[in-house]
């Protein structure tokens, strides 16, 4: 679960939505402090039980560059709203929403968080050709390990639930194991808030058939390294999700840059966001001047 230190978004960015031929998705948008957006785009995309608060700390530092930067909500999560049909969640359906979220964005540059990584790939995949793809925190095929072991746990405990039933189960969850766990990590009440209501505003359906989707995603590695977009593979030293020598890995495969995040863990965005600002902004002006 990622954890944002901070709800306060800085100079020059807001709230808003972006609509586009798949519907309307929440956002946060932010700007250059002062100026015009002389570089490209920039378009985040969350993890699983993630959302665009997420890349708060991203932002300042970001557009500080030059450029726009949009983060969003996918399908079902949080304040984007999703229905009560699984296949909405599936790849494909999640790879085209995001490519029509990129093209109604004018998006120059993509980069996805962990699942977000698994569902970018999958747009590119699929014929989306950004200037460039970064996938931080992301594996080349499922979760592996004791977050997979979690997330199975979870899947067990709401199977055969009704549909109408799901929100309960999952309000369980959130009292009985997460905000327990959130307290002990010494999570800040405001934020706490946050976190629930994340947690109980995302789709139900959402969270089961993306958890399912991230723990069955195919190893794309060699199929997108075919697409030829230059790509940046970043992640945190202690990553307790996909290993780093997993990333480092697919990286070579890739044939792609990669940047390994000194202190950070999963969530460098949260964690190091000056340092991951930094690399990105390195790779992004690199991108648009080849």
């Amino acid at each position: 679960m990622s954890t944002p230190t901070s709800l306060e978004l800085p100079d020059r960015a807001r709230r808003t939505t972006v609509s586009c031929a798949r519907g309307t998705f929440a956002a946060l948008e932010a700007f250059p402090a002062s100026g015009t957006c002389e570089l490209g785009t920039a378009l985040l995309v969350p993890g699983y039980t993630g959302s665009k608060e997420d890349f708060i700390s991203l932002l300042g530092p970001l557009a500080a560059a030059g450029r726009r930067v949009v983060a969003i909500d996918m399908r079902g999560q949080y304040q984007t709203a999703g229905p009560d049909d699984p296949a909405a969640y599936d790849w494909p359906a999640l790879a085209t929403d995001i490519t029509a979220v990129a093209k109604a964005t004018d998006t120059t540059h993509l980069l996805g968080h962990s699942f977000g990584g698994l569902v970018a790939r999958e747009a590119v995949l699929a014929g989306y050709a950004p200037a460039s793809l970064t996938l931080m925190s992301s594996g080349p095929s499922a979760l592996p390990g004791p977050r997979a072991e979690d997330l199975r746990g979870m899947l067990a405990y709401l199977a055969d639930t009704p549909t109408q039933d799901l929100k309960a189960k999952i309000e369980e969850i959130w009292h009985a194991a997460l905000e327990p766990q959130a307290i002990e990590a010494g999570v800040k009440p405001p934020i706490l808030g946050f976190l629930k209501d994340r947690m109980l505003s995302s789709n139900p359906t959402a969270l089961v058939t993306m958890a399912g989707n991230l723990l069955s995603a195919e190893d794309k590695t060699d199929g997108l390294a075919s697409r030829g977009i230059p790509t940046l593979i970043l992640y945190g030293e202690d990553d307790n999700a996909w290993p780093p020598t997993l990333q480092a890995e697919m990286s070579t495969r890739l044939g792609a840059h990669q940047f390994c995040i000194p202190g950070a863990a999963h969530n460098p965005n949260i964690e190091a966001p000056a340092t991951t600002a930094h690399a990105l902004t390195q790779f992004w002006n690199a991108a648009e001047t080849t």
